[in-house]
């Protein structure tokens, strides 16, 4: 087999569903597996798994036991030569898995392949190429008033492919036998540092870790990584553990890292935004071509919504606080990830009614949960 994609869950019912739906459109040419680990999710996600997909092996964990156990447990039972790490709440396009293999397969000291991540508004997340948390560099990121340029491996652009030290786990691809040399996750860590510690493992093993900037994945974010004191005691013990891991023999450098880390975490959750909500959006604008979902959307929302069947016919709607809502029958995820790319910061916010399902899903902030709206 070629391929296991590897999706760790906890508690985001609907974002699954997208996700998995979007990554059997994309290996439908490959030999590929789809493996969920559900971490005790309260709402269902295990048994929305069980029912719809079938064919999907799934692991349903009693309790959470974090995001490098879970991700070790579906590792071990991998079929693939190739691993990807995928979060639940992600769309990948149908040409992400393709280009990426093929794009690994002619590395040498291949590592770790991770991709171009956009959030909720088509804006890309600068965190999808990062340089290595030195703690000059971590604390420039930490205190300084612009980001620091090493930090985020400013020496590609966004749509640029190249050699890059640490990636995010949102997606991270590489080669199983990598994944067991190296140990795979740290699992000392529970949730938040995993991936950093994991791309400088194998990059001291001898490999290369590389950006690939050729195919855009959508990653909601704020549904992974909400912003609260929880998130700042998580955050704060992973860079402890990663300092006191490869920089035992400074205390200094470990502390003063600690107390910025402690900072930066609480900053970060002040600074984050509330729960989206979907009635402060006055109009829609539906973009299908699908008969029977256009008469659907118009039964739903009866005022103040408008259909196009065509990219081109958006221009004219653009206005502030509109929403276009994107149909997933009507347009692949491809050419979804690249109308959001497109009309990003015009006015627009986005919405996506995924193919095959009875909801519409969305985020406006990669800090605040992302909207649902079950149809």
């Amino acid at each position: 087999m070629k391929l296991s994609v590897i999706i760790l869950n906890y508690n985001v019912c609907h974002f699954l569903e997208q996700c998995i739906r979007s990554v059997k459109a994309a290996i439908a040419d490959i030999d590929a597996e789809i493996i969920v680990v559900d971490n005790c999710s309260p709402d269902n996600s295990a048994a929305m798994v069980s029912e719809k997909f079938p064919d999907v092996v799934l692991i349903s964990n009693d309790n959470n036991i974090g995001f490098a156990r879970a991700n070790n447990q579906a590792a071990a039972l991998a079929k693939g030569t190739y691993l990807c790490i995928l979060n639940p709440d992600t769309v990948v396009g149908e040409d992400v898995f393709i280009k990426a293999l093929a794009f690994a397969e002619a590395q040498r000291q291949f590592g770790i392949l991770g991709s171009k991540l956009i959030d909720g508004t088509g804006n890309f997340l600068p965190e999808s190429k990062r340089g290595l948390p030195t703690p000059g560099i971590a604390l420039t990121k930490m205190w300084s008033a612009t980001r620091s340029k090493k930090y985020y491996a400013s020496h590609l652009q966004e749509n640029d492919s190249g050699e890059v030290e640490v990636l995010v786990g949102a997606f991270m691809l590489l080669k199983k036998e990598l994944y067991r040399q190296v140990g795979g996750f740290d699992e000392r860590y529970f949730m938040y540092g995993e991936d950093i510690d994991l791309s400088y493992t194998v990059l001291q093993a001898g490999y290369r870790n590389f950006y690939f900037g050729e195919t855009a994945i959508i990653h909601y974010k704020g549904e992974s990584t909400v912003k609260n004191y929880e998130y700042a005691r998580r955050f704060s013990k992973a860079m402890s553990i990663f300092y006191k891991k490869h920089y035992r023999g400074n205390f200094f450098v470990r502390f003063v890292i600690s107390i910025g880390a402690n900072l930066f975490s609480l900053l970060r959750v002040f600074g984050s935004t509330k729960n989206e909500d979907d009635d402060v959006f006055s109009d829609r604008l539906f973009l299908s071509k699908n008969s029977e979902r256009i008469r659907l959307f118009k039964a739903t929302f009866r005022e103040n919504s408008a259909v196009c069947s065509a990219m081109s016919q958006i221009d004219r709607y653009k206005q502030q606080n509109m929403q276009l809502i994107i149909d997933g029958d009507s347009y692949s995820n491809q050419q979804i990830i690249a109308i959001m790319e497109t009309f990003k910061n015009t006015g627009l916010t986005f919405r996506i009614w995924p193919k095959d399902c009875n909801f519409i899903i969305g985020s406006d902030s990669s800090d605040g949960k992302g909207i649902v709206h079950t149809l």
